[in-house]
């Protein structure tokens, strides 16, 4: 039931019977009922605490309704509270998914910090994205999908919501990290369901991360009837694991692509532009050694302001496929993301003078528009527009088969891009972090262009 002292409002109350409880409740003035509330320290279980010692990262990560939001809002608010400096005003990161979940859970929500620090709040300014306090802390909001808004701002504190579901999360963590370097000791907490993927798990292993959660019936004040109903539908069940134990499961049953098969894929560790390392005898130069025939530059157009999918692929003389880099970009107009795709073009064209660099468009959303300002920027690229008839999982599995036969490789660690891999289900859904797995599905196209279409024979004029 959690570590409520023996004075505390809480304990006070779980002493008495329910006909006791409601008449003490009812007797309380309005001062001495805003007091009880306050009291945190008296309400929160176990798992809810920050936990003591020297750490730089916190998190929590447990079941549905464990009370990871109010932990995060509670934590931020007691760092405002106890901050008493206006000429040096707190610096604190809001991170969500996106900044309409920032504002809607972590500030507004009913756990959020208008409703947790609300007697500390001086100015809330949703156009900002900022929120003031009265003791001269401020806190910003951020995007899980924007890494690049990150790029500047220095924090004290950092608190990071749903990092599982964030659409470039690798990128985003990094630079908050590098950001996170003001004041005497920056620390930053994650509150989290567990969903699989190499960026939350490479957090929880890194030095100084403490990790604390539960199940969803480790909160004592959820409705004890709803909890054993869940328990009742869901026993059993990954769904129960994840959900409502908090546990964080390795890979999802019926994925194509595992961690593990990733790992068998990968190349060594030396680094290429984009986020690649080059496989041995990727050069004309090395005879004895198989050499790239092909580029393939593969785009997965976005919708709106989302990721535009943009993965370098080649295929070489020994009828292998390369996976280069991931140059995808998010929050870009159609002419940024087309210039990206331009200069993803451009360089590996540079990196491998004489192969021929095309590029591989999905048109469902948009890959004429591709062509169209590509052919304005540049005039000698190759684009070839493709149309999706089948679901993305099922132009997928194929692609899935050739790197389970060994013929991929990896060209060093891609974060975002893997754990969309690790999203696509066989005969299923995508099951990954953010809405679409658009880095997921351009590689899809590029490695179908490469290895699994027959390639036309060239033009010949035979004899009668």
């Amino acid at each position: 039931m959690g570590r409520a002292g023996e004075g505390s409002f809480r304990a006070l109350v779980e002493a008495l019977s329910p006909e006791e409880q409601a008449a003490l409740v009812g007797a309380l003035t309005l001062e001495e009922a805003r007091a009880a509330d306050l009291d945190w320290p008296g309400w929160a279980h176990d798992g809810q605490f920050a936990p003591d010692g020297e750490w730089s990262t916190w998190v929590v990560m447990g079941g549905r309704g464990f009370g990871k939001t109010m932990a995060g809002a509670q934590w931020v608010s007691g760092l405002a509270r106890a901050h008493r400096d206006r000429d040096r005003p707190l610096r604190i990161a809001l991170v969500a998914a996106t900044l309409d979940e920032a504002r809607a859970v972590m500030v507004e929500g009913p756990c959020g910090l208008l409703e947790v620090a609300h007697d500390q709040i001086e100015d809330w300014a949703p156009s900002l994205r900022r929120l003031r306090f009265a003791g001269g802390a401020e806190a910003m909001l951020f995007s899980g999908a924007s890494p690049e808004a990150l790029r500047g701002p220095e924090h004290d504190y950092a608190w990071c919501d749903e990092l599982a579901k964030w659409p470039r999360a690798q990128a985003s963590w990094d630079m908050l990290q590098i950001g996170l370097r003001r004041g005497p000791w920056p620390r930053a907490l994650v509150t989290t369901t567990p969903r699989p993927g190499p960026v939350l798990r490479g957090i929880m292993a890194a030095p100084g991360t403490v990790v604390t959660g539960g199940p969803i019936w480790a909160n004592p004040h959820l409705p004890a009837r709803r909890v054993r109903l869940l328990e009742r539908l869901h026993a059993g069940t990954r769904l129960e694991r994840q959900e409502l134990r908090g546990e964080l499961l390795t890979d999802n049953p019926g994925a194509l692509w595992t961690e593990a098969l990733l790992e068998r894929c990968r190349a060594g560790d030396r680094r290429l532009p984009g986020g690649g390392a080059p496989a041995d005898g990727c050069s004309e130069e090395n005879g004895d050694r198989p050499r790239f025939l092909r580029l393939v530059i593969a785009v997965d157009p976005p919708t709106g302001d989302g990721t535009c999918g943009i993965i370098a692929c080649a295929r070489d003389s020994d009828d292998r496929a390369h996976v280069l880099a991931d140059h995808s970009v998010t929050g870009r107009s159609p002419e940024g993301w087309s210039r990206a795709v331009a200069d993803s073009a451009a360089m590996w064209s540079r990196l491998h003078p004489g192969i021929p660099v095309l590029v591989v468009a999905e048109q469902n959303q948009g890959g004429r528009m591709v062509r169209s300002v590509l052919g304005i920027a540049d005039p000698g690229l190759a684009v070839k527009p493709v149309t999706a008839v089948q679901g993305k999982t099922d132009r997928a599995a194929p692609v899935a088969m050739l790197f389970e036969a060994g013929q991929v490789v990896l060209h060093g660690r891609f974060p975002e891009l893997e754990a969309q891999l690790c999203g696509m289900i066989a005969g299923g859904d995508y099951e990954g972090p953010g809405a679409s797995p658009d880095r997921a599905d351009a590689m899809v196209w590029g490695l179908t262009e490469l290895m699994l279409q027959k390639e036309r024979a060239e033009p010949r004029i035979t004899s009668l």
